[in-house]
């Protein structure tokens, strides 16, 4: 039964055997007892109290008192609305920080799943005995190990002479790290690379104004090799790298971009081409 039901029938009844007084208590009271049920109902009742305005219906002695209490009503209301609003803020700034920390998450188990994928392809290739092929394939699996790791990336292409000299010149890949752009050279032969390898890229370097060279090699690098790259430090940035130390980074699930960045400071500032941060 509606909680004015009887209420109302005694109104309708004799108007004058219930008061004002009577009907707001027993009503709020009733409204009180159904607890968040009637949430609904109390906030409406609320609305009203809060948003009166006329009071010329009041007995004149009542009129002051009713103002003041009135007042007091929306003080309250507007000290939790206060309290409502801070606690709906704070909520949605917890809502975006779980968003935030759950979209990061995400993005780390699926950067980890490519870096696996990357792993598995680039252990793969130690059982192909076919050289050609093995050293074509690392190209395509380190230029993913970039792009996973967030490094801007231009595949392998070659450059052709303007006379129909054919092609001219071979580049493995290209990267950007820090707004500095890296010519890779990836190497798998049977020897350490040589001068003659090094110098070949070098020369790729120094024939394309400020660019930078990162060497990669499956074999390792000659003591004249590196020789030679200590000295082009003077005049350009030049990092190398083995193919084990890839290896071990993603084994130890190690950052590519930190990597990289440590090998380039250390052929900058101590002119160490070579340099191996996970030692």
């Amino acid at each position: 039964m509606p909680v004015t039901a009887d209420v109302a029938a005694r109104v309708e009844r004799d108007r004058d055997s219930i008061t004002k007084f009577e009907i707001a208590r027993t009503v709020l009271t009733r409204l009180n007892a159904k607890g968040d049920a009637a949430l609904r109902e109390r906030r409406e009742v609320l609305r009203r109290i809060t948003q009166w305005e006329d009071f010329s219906t009041c007995w004149e002695p009542d009129r002051l008192e009713a103002i003041g209490l009135v007042e007091q009503v929306r003080q309250v209301v507007k000290v939790r609305d206060s309290f409502t609003r801070i606690s709906q803020e704070r909520d949605a700034e917890r809502a975006e920080r779980l968003a935030q920390q759950r979209a990061k998450q995400a993005e780390t188990d699926r950067q980890r799943a490519q870096l696996e994928v990357v792993k598995r392809d680039l252990f793969a290739l130690f059982a192909e005995p076919n050289a050609e092929k093995r050293g074509k394939a690392l190209e395509g699996v380190l230029n993913q190990l970039f792009r996973v790791s967030g490094i801007l990336v231009r595949e392998a292409f070659t450059l052709r002479g303007w006379n129909a000299e054919g092609i001219i010149e071979q580049i493995d890949g290209v990267v950007e790290i820090e707004g500095e752009l890296y010519l890779v050279e990836i190497k798998w032969l049977k020897e350490p690379v040589g001068n003659g390898d090094v110098a070949q890229q070098l020369v790729r370097v120094f024939n394309r104004g400020d660019a930078r060279g990162i060497i990669i090699s499956a074999s390792g690098f000659t003591a004249p090799a590196l020789s030679t790259c200590r000295d082009a430090l003077h005049n350009r940035v030049v990092a190398l790298c083995e193919l084990q130390e890839i290896v071990r980074l993603l084994e130890r699930q190690y950052g590519l971009r930190e990597f990289l960045k440590a090998k380039i400071n250390a052929a900058i500032i101590d002119k160490n081409p070579l340099y191996r941060p996970l030692d």
